[in-house]
């Protein structure tokens, strides 16, 4: 079952930004984006450098990886470009106001 777990709030998020939050309940550390007003949440990890993601470049849903320049779609978790080929975990997403939650474990 999931667990809706608490990031930040969305006022906090300004468009085209994105931040790390780390779950420490559950070890695990998630990257929250907001593009174009709609916000997503993934893994933080990059499935092939193992480099947190929040340390690249957003532009529009995609995310661009710090260390190899490899790079994911922040809707799907696809990647999108080499040397990344392993998806990136997504996680649904829900704002109440001014709170923006995750489903984790959906």
């Amino acid at each position: 079952m999931p667990e809706k777990i608490f990031l930040c709030r969305d006022s906090e998020l300004a468009d085209g930004e994105m931040r790390q939050i780390v779950v420490a309940a559950k070890d695990a550390e998630l990257a929250v984006y907001k593009s174009a007003g709609k916000v997503y949440v993934t893994d933080d990890l990059c499935t092939h450098g193992m480099v947190a993601l929040t340390g690249g470049d957003l532009e529009g849903t995609t995310i661009y990886c710090p260390l190899h320049g490899g790079a994911f779609d922040i809707c799907t978790g696809k990647a999108l470009e080499k040397p990344c080929t392993v998806a990136l975990k997504t996680y649904p997403v829900v704002v109440e106001g001014d709170d923006i939650f995750c489903l984790y474990g959906a």
